[in-house]
C-alpha cells in the first residue's frame, strides 16, 4: 500500500515538471505568442491551488481513497486533453486539469495516518514525502529525453497511461479510510478561498509581466486580501467550516505552516539556478553550456537521495520527534545553498550541490506531515495536510516572483543580451539559504509534547485524536 501511494505521488510529481523541457518550444509548438503560452504552466499552478484545500476537505468527508481515486482520473483527463491538443486552449485545460490532481501527495500521507501502524507510520509517511521530490527530480531527465526524440505529445500520452496504472493499483491495494469527518460542504468557503488564492497567485506570477505597479496587479492585490480577509470571517462563524482556522491557530499547527511557506520559498531558488547555471553559454565565464538533457541527469541524483534520506528522517524522528527532524533538514538546505554559493563552476559541483539539498528536502518533508497529524484530529488529516502543502506552493510562488525581480535587476550584457549575472545567482542562492534558516528558526517555537504511555516520541497511536492541550506542553 506505501508503494502505490509513494507511486502515485510520484506520477502526480512528474506531472510538474512534464512540460520544462518544451517551454521554449510552445509558442511554435501551439502557434501562439508566448505571453500567452506561459499559461500552460500558469494553469496548472492556480489549479492547484484552488484543489489542494477543497480535495482534502471532501476527502476526509467523504473518504480520502475515493478522493483520491477522482484526483488520479483528473489527471489522466488533464494528460489526455494535452496529448490531443495542438492550439492553446486545449493544452491550457488540460495543465489545469492535470493541476487539480495536486491533492494526491496530502490525501495519501493521511490515508497512512488511518490505516498503517503506528510503529511504522513515520517511515511510511516519509516515504510518501518523498515522492514529490522523486517525480521531479526524475521527471525531468525523461521529459527532456522524450521530447528530444520523439514528438512532444507523447509527454502526456505517458502521464496518462503513468496515471492509469496507478488508479488500477490504488484501486487494487489501498483500502478506504474509516474516519470520516461528516457533515456538510462548505461551499461559500471553498468559493472564497479560491477567489482570494487565484487572484493572490496571479498577481505574484504575473505581477513581472504586467508591472508590479500596474493596475491590474494591485488590483488583483487588493481583492486577494479584501477576499482572504472575508474568508477568514466567514469560517471562523461557520459550523462547518472548509478550513478550522482555531485548529490552524494551535501553535504546533501555526508554526509548522509558516515554517513550510518558508520551506516551500527555500526550494524554489534550486530549481531556478542550477539549470540556468547548466545552460547558459560557457562564454559567459561562470555558465556551463550543457543541454536539458544533461540538466535532467544531474538533477536526477537529488531525486534517489530524498528517498534514501527519507529512510534516516523516520529514524530521527521516532528517536527525537518531527522537530528536530525539520530543524536538521532547514539547515542541511542551508548549508547546500551555502555551499553552492562557493561551489558553482563545475557540473560536478551542481550534482553535490542538488544532492546535499535534496538531503535536507527529505528531512523537512518527511517531518512537516508528522508535526500537522500529531496536532489535529483524525477526522481533519484530510484537510490539514492538503493546506499545509497549500502553504508550501505559496511559499514558492513568493520566491518565483522574488527571484525573477532579483535576476532582472542584476544582469550583465552577453552579445547585446541581458543575462541574469553571477552575483545575482547568488543572490538568489543567499535569498534561498535564508529561508531555510527562517523556517529553522519558526521550527524552534513548535513545542515538544509530552510521549504517552506505549507511544514513541514524534508519534501517536493510529485514531488517537489530538486535543489542543495535548498538541501544546
Amino acid at each position: 500500500m506505501v508503494a502505490v501511494l509513494a507511486l502515485a505521488g510520484i506520477v502526480v510529481s512528474l506531472m510538474q515538471t512534464l512540460v520544462i523541457p518544451i517551454v521554449p518550444e510552445l509558442p511554435r509548438l501551439l502557434d501562439a505568442p508566448a505571453s500567452d503560452t506561459a499559461w500552460a504552466v500558469t494553469a496548472t499552478l492556480l489549479a492547484a491551488a484552488v484543489a489542494t484545500p477543497v480535495v482534502g476537505r471532501l476527502g476526509d468527508m467523504f473518504g480520502k481513497r475515493r478522493m483520491l481515486l477522482v484526483s488520479i482520473v483528473l489527471l489522466v483527463a488533464g494528460s489526455v486533453v494535452c496529448a490531443l491538443a495542438d492550439s492553446l486552449v486545449p493544452m491550457v485545460i488540460g495543465r489545469a486539469l492535470q493541476g487539480l490532481s495536486a491533492a494526491v501527495v496530502p490525501l495519501g500521507i493521511s490515508i497512512l495516518r488511518d490505516t498503517v501502524p503506528a510503529d511504522r507510520l513515520a517511515g511510511s509517511t516519509a516515504v510518501m514525502s518523498a515522492s514529490l521530490g522523486v517525480g521531479g527530480a526524475l521527471g525531468l531527465p525523461i521529459a527532456a529525453f522524450i521530447a528530444e526524440n520523439w514528438d512532444w505529445h507523447i509527454l502526456f500520452w505517458t502521464s496518462a497511461a503513468l496515471g492509469v496504472v496507478s488508479f488500477l493499483l490504488v484501486m487494487a491495494f489501498v483500502p478506504e479510510s474509516r474516519n470520516r469527518a461528516g457533515g456538510r460542504f462548505d461551499l461559500v468557503g471553498s468559493l472564497g478561498l479560491s477567489a482570494g488564492l487565484v487572484s493572490l497567485l496571479l498577481a505574484v506570477s504575473k505581477g513581472a509581466d504586467w508591472g508590479w505597479t500596474s493596475g491590474t496587479t494591485l488590483g488583483l492585490g487588493a481583492v486577494a486580501v479584501v477576499v482572504l480577509l472575508g474568508w477568514g470571517w466567514w469560517e471562523l462563524r461557520a459550523k462547518q467550516p472548509l478550513v478550522d482556522l482555531r485548529t490552524t491557530a494551535r501553535t504546533q499547527v501555526l508554526f509548522t505552516n509558516l515554517a513550510s511557506v518558508a520551506l516551500g520559498f527555500s526550494m524554489f531558488p534550486m530549481s531556478l539556478v542550477l539549470p540556468q547555471l547548466l545552460q547558459l553559454p560557457e562564454r559567459t565565464g561562470y555558465g556551463l553550456g550543457k543541454s536539458m538533457m544533461t540538466v535532467g541527469l544531474v538533477l536526477a541524483p537529488q531525486g534517489f537521495v530524498m528517498m534514501v534520506v527519507s529512510a534516516l528522517s523516520a529514524k530521527v524522528t521516532r528517536a527525537k520527534g518531527p522537530k528536530v527532524t525539520l530543524m536538521i533538514g532547514s539547515l542541511i538546505v542551508a548549508g547546500g545553498y551555502g555551499l553552492n554559493i562557493l561551489l558553482m563552476s563545475e557540473v560536478w559541483h551542481l550534482i553535490l550541490v542538488s544532492c546535499v539539498i535534496g538531503a535536507g528536502v527529505g528531512f523537512t518533508y518527511g517531518a512537516l506531515p508528522a508535526l500537522i497529524m500529531g496536532a489535529v484530529d483524525p477526522s481533519q488529516t484530510g484537510a490539514a495536510n492538503s493546506l499545509n502543502t497549500l502553504m508550501r506552493s505559496l511559499g514558492t510562488s513568493f520566491a518565483s516572483a522574488i527571484a525573477g525581480v532579483v535576476l532582472a535587476q542584476m544582469t550583465t550584457d552577453f552579445g547585446g543580451h541581458a543575462l541574469a549575472s553571477e552575483n545575482g545567482f547568488k543572490v538568489v542562492m543567499a535569498l534561498g539559504a535564508g529561508a531555510a534558516v527562517v523556517a529553522f528558526l519558526l521550527a524552534m517555537f513548535i513545542p515538544r509534547r509530552r510521549v504517552g504511555v506505549g507511544e514513541s516520541v514524534g508519534e501517536r497511536p493510529v485514531g488517537a485524536a489530538a486535543t489542543a492541550a495535548g498538541a501544546e506542553v
